[in-house]
């Protein structure tokens, strides 16, 4: 049976992000993959120009019925917005047992606009970390998650700690926000912290890294993989999707997810 992958995450009008991004993720890395909207958002490379949240027992329902017809190896959420959508999220995935979670905390877009709303900041933390098998967070919401500035891997260090400690099994902290010539992120399962090196890519062409990366790790959970190994893969694919993105758009521009089988001279 092939493998079953569901993304409960906005929808990025672009297409270089949210749902639109997981679902060519969960496409090219061969899972079948599926769909539960949060939000539907008005979004290009440029920014997001606005939002309308999907009714919070809509999105719980979206969840429902395929899991109960189809069926789910492994889940990730991305974008959730507001309060109501988080706790009917976590209630979803308690009520399904749906044990391999992703939780991307999505917060903010590429475009420096708000994607969550503040007051649903704490919902989350206390919501949906304890329920998560990983967590993904990018160094700015790390450190919204944990209330100090990560400036060094030391710091990352103490945040994946402090993260840690909130409930979830494992942290894979992304680095690419720090500078220098590599784009490190860190694993950590409570005990020891594994370092992730990839060659830090210069290009504006970035939008739905976050998304693609979390989505890539859910398609190696659904296909079986332990959780290390998932990460490793994740972080293979995240890095040629970047080295081939593509310059769409007069803003961020969109990863080349199909940069397995397609590479295209932008």
């Amino acid at each position: 049976m092939i493998p079953r992958a569901l993304t409960i995450a906005g929808s990025d009008s672009g297409g270089g992000a949210g749902i639109q991004a997981d679902l060519k993720t969960f496409t090219i890395l061969g899972v079948y993959g599926m769909s539960a909207i949060t939000s539907i958002t008005v979004q290009n490379t440029l920014g997001v120009y606005g939002a309308v949240d999907i009714p919070p027992e809509v999105v719980y329902n979206q969840i429902k019925v395929v899991v109960e017809d189809i069926g789910v190896d492994a889940c990730k959420t991305g974008m959730l917005s507001s309060q109501e959508i988080i706790k009917w999220v976590a209630k979803a995935i308690k009520d399904f047992k749906l044990e391999k979670f992703v939780l991307d905390p999505v917060m903010v877009a590429k475009s420096g606009d708000p994607l969550l709303k503040e007051s649903a900041k704490e919902t989350l933390i206390k919501e949906l970390i304890p329920l998560a098998l990983v967590i993904t967070p990018n160094l700015p919401e790390a450190q919204e998650i944990c209330g100090f500035e990560i400036n060094n891997f030391e710091d990352m260090e103490k945040a994946c700690k402090k993260i840690y400690s909130l409930g979830c099994a494992y942290v894979v902290l992304k680095g690419g926000h720090m500078e220098g010539d590599e784009a490190i992120d860190i694993l950590y399962d409570g005990s020891s912290f594994e370092y992730l090196k990839g060659k830090f890519v210069k290009t504006k062409n970035t939008h739905g890294t976050g998304c693609t990366f979390s989505s890539a790790i859910t398609s190696y959970l659904a296909k079986g993989y332990e959780i290390r190994d998932a990460v490793r893969k994740a972080k293979e694919y995240i890095q040629g999707a970047i080295e081939n993105s593509l310059s769409l758009g007069k803003g961020h521009g969109p990863l080349n997810h199909m940069w397995p089988f397609y590479s295209f001279n932008t």
